[in-house]
């Protein structure tokens, strides 16, 4: 069962999340499945986790949300859209939803997220599953680009057969056809008046990513003290030796890769996905939470 639940993110936001589980029965600890957390990433929604937390769903209690600016969330005009909102909104969602400790599965922007957030609050984070997001700043040149890319999209579309086949096959950013991709942003549209347009701004879009891009962010990596797994595509955008690099300076990091698979690994792969961190969810499912650093 599926159940969609209100969460009130940083600022008074509106998250819209789902419940893969039923509800526990009883309200004792020991009723409790361990609670995990599905970030999706730049554009995506909840609904991208489907798969994933169909299956987590038979041994834990598996939590996707939309975030803030996406999916079926809060698109307030002005934002906040900063590092801080978007970790703020994950750390209201585990505490209101009782998930902690938490295993936190982050794709792209949610992984940055889900790794700032096991820095912040070590004593909410059980594990952090990474995916395919770099921990090296892109630079100017990349937010240039993804302004460009935003330019070219030819919206409204049609039809959603056209959003499909944009996407996977005549975007000049696809190198060779690919069906996942164009699955992957058939659903993020929604139909209006003069066809199909991206259910997100990109304007806000943009301005999310600029709050991340021209930083790297290795000092809050090396602070995740919970087990964390790296894993990349192999023609991801995540490359081997910077991916290899994160796992050094996790102190507990583990790394995994998935074969045939691009940047959208757990849409792209779900198989090869499961199969690379089912192991790892199942070695930290009753790993002991690290308590906060004492100032005294």
């Amino acid at each position: 069962m599926v159940r969609r639940i209100d969460v009130t993110g940083a600022d008074g936001v509106r998250l819209a999340a789902w419940d893969f589980a039923d509800p526990p029965k009883g309200s004792g600890e020991t009723d409790r499945a361990p609670g995990v957390l599905l970030l999706h990433g730049l554009m995506g929604r909840a609904s991208h986790w489907a798969g994933t937390a169909r299956w987590l769903s038979e041994r834990y209690r598996a939590v996707a949300i939309d975030q803030r600016g996406h999916g079926r969330s809060d698109k307030p005009a002005d934002g906040p859209y900063t590092r801080e909102a978007y970790v703020a909104d994950a750390e209201a969602a585990v505490e209101q939803l009782g998930l902690a400790p938490v295993t936190l599965i982050g794709h792209s922007m949610g992984a940055l997220t889900a790794w700032q957030l096991a820095a912040k609050r070590p004593d909410l984070v059980r594990a952090v599953v990474i995916c395919d997001m770099r921990a090296g700043a892109l630079g100017a040149a990349s937010q240039r680009e993804w302004d460009d890319w935003f330019k070219s999209w030819p919206v409204p579309f049609a039809t959603l057969a056209d959003v499909r086949k944009w996407f996977g096959e005549d975007d000049p950013w696809v190198e060779r056809p690919s069906p996942a991709r164009g699955e992957f942003f058939a659903e993020v549209m929604t139909e209006r008046a003069d066809g199909w347009r991206p259910l997100f701004s990109r304007r806000q879009m943009l301005k999310s990513r600029e709050t991340w891009v021209y930083d790297a962010h290795w000092e809050e990596l090396a602070l995740v003290r919970c087990p964390a797994l790296v894993v990349r595509g192999l023609d991801g955008e995540l490359g081997r030796a910077e991916a290899q690099e994160m796992v050094r300076v996790l102190p507990r990091g583990k790394y995994a890769e998935v074969v045939d698979a691009g940047h959208l690994v757990h849409y792209d792969q779900p198989e090869g996905w499961r199969t690379a961190i089912e192991p790892f969810l199942e070695e930290t499912a009753q790993e002991p939470v690290i308590p906060p650093l004492s100032h005294s």
